[in-house]
């Protein structure tokens, strides 16, 4: 971010955050920041409370451990879980050519890319947080009512008893797509009476996959933080209507944070070290923030200050970098609209859950244009051979952003990890794709093509 921008702020609330003039005026114009957090704590190990619960290792194992419990039934329900026996997990990649194609130098780090745009059943990386809280939902009933024990075979809760039981649930949220896609699918699956209900910037495909999946999708006009505050009411008008609420959710959040440990085992599998002459950097597309929040805390429970998270926002949907300067408030307050193409991502207002959670954890926020976005989009469908979503795009500018502005490098300094950066591993998330129709894709890589090549015509 470069500190002469000057831009007309008129348009921005009253009751605007007073965050420093620079990083305001950048922000309400739209431009991609970095913003490194001052709170972070170097510390080994740190105590982390959210909502009052001290939570820890412990935790993200205790996570880890439902889907092993129910993966026999998984691999029953999905077909495409077989091969894997219920397990839901994705590959991690090297990305030599998209590290050349983002002018990464090797000096720099090795580019990596945790593909849970491929993730089986949900097709993104709400395939985690949302089938983990169904999950713990429909265990904590059948244990109450005495169709299975915890150390029992999880595969009898696809009989008839638990169908029956399930049946006479409902299991709702509110969501722009992915994470209705997954608790949508999980739960009707298990036979629960699945409600998703979505704003108007929710993708009419994914709408079309729910319904397919006999889940009933209830449609709002408007946005995020809308659908989710009238999924809410409802629920809170039926005792048996069971809401996951994306904004407050310590399940979600758990449920994501298991992915560190698959993770550790692939990271120690490839021979990539993790300490303090090999930082690892993590770059998590954020959209309320539950999923990115929820894979910084894992990650760091196994890794302590040698992980270095950071997330990426749309540049008129910094709900996130908001939240942290400004608890409570929105990205309308400084005059930003909200829209943007990447859908997964268009959130007004962050979860305070989340932001809780990463107060002394999160490295910092980037916000990316969405032109960015779709070049990104088709430079590693062109390099690495992967179909991705807009959303997904977003981790991709993260490396570029740490090791190329003057706040990048600041943090990188005030971290002592100049020296260190030629044994660094640059991790990208990708989080959705999978499931986005082929018409739809065409569109987007047609659109990134194009935007590329306009890139390469410029004068330099």
């Amino acid at each position: 971010m470069s500190s002469d921008v000057s831009v007309d702020v008129s348009g921005i609330s009253a009751h605007a955050p007073a965050f420093p003039p620079a990083l305001r005026a950048a922000l309400q114009a739209a431009h991609p920041v970095f913003w490194a957090n001052s709170q972070r704590s170097a510390a080994p190990r740190i105590p982390t409370v959210v909502d009052g619960r001290v939570i820890s290792l412990a935790d993200v194992r205790a996570a880890q451990a439902r889907f092993e419990r129910f993966a026999p039934l998984l691999a029953r329900l999905f077909p495409e879980l077989r091969d894997s026996a219920g397990r839901i997990e994705s590959p991690l990649l090297a990305a030599p050519a998209m590290q050349q194609a983002l002018n990464l130098p090797t000096t720099a780090g090795a580019l990596w890319i945790k593909a849970d745009h491929s993730l089986p059943v949900a097709g993104s990386i709400k395939a985690r947080g949302g089938i983990h809280e169904v999950l713990e939902f429909a265990e904590a009933l059948a244990i109450e009512h005495g169709l299975v024990a915890l150390d029992g075979d999880y595969a009898c809760l696809a009989d008839a008893p638990a169908r029956e039981l399930f049946g006479r649930y409902q299991v709702a949220v509110g969501s722009t797509g992915n994470l209705g896609l997954s608790i949508g699918v999980m739960a009707s699956a298990l036979g629960f009476r699945a409600a998703v209900h979505m704003s108007s910037d929710a993708k009419a495909w994914k709408k079309d996959r729910l319904r397919s999946r006999g889940v009933q999708v209830v449609e709002h006009t408007g946005d995020y933080a809308a659908a989710v505050a009238a999924g809410r009411r409802e629920a809170d008008a039926d005792p048996y209507c069971y809401f996951v609420d994306d904004e407050r959710s310590l399940s979600l959040m758990l449920g994501y944070s298991a992915a560190a440990l698959h993770l550790a085992d692939q990271l120690a599998a490839a021979g990539v070290q993790v300490d303090a002459q090999h930082p690892l950097f993590v770059y998590l597309p954020c959209g309320v923030g539950g999923a990115p929040a929820g894979i910084a805390f894992g990650l760091r429970q196994l890794y302590g200050p040698h992980v270095h998270a950071f997330f990426a926002e749309p540049t008129q949907s910094p709900c996130f970098l908001v939240e942290m300067l400004s608890p409570g408030a929105s990205v309308y307050d400084i005059g930003l609209t909200n829209r943007t193409e990447a859908d997964g991502l268009a959130v007004p207002q962050a979860s305070e859950l989340a932001a809780q959670a990463m107060r002394a954890l999160l490295g910092g926020v980037y916000t990316v244009a969405d032109d960015t976005l779709f070049v990104d989009l088709h430079r590693v469908r062109d390099t690495e051979d992967l179909r991705i979503e807009p959303s997904a795009a977003a981790g991709f500018s993260g490396p570029g952003m740490l090791t190329g502005t003057d706040e990048g490098r600041a943090y990188l300094q005030q971290h002592k990890l100049d020296g260190a950066m030629s044994g660094a591993t640059h991790l990208v998330w990708t989080t959705g794709g999978l499931f986005v129709p082929a018409e739809e894709y065409a569109r987007f890589a047609e659109r990134g093509a194009a935007l590329a090549a306009a890139q390469r015509a410029r004068p330099t």
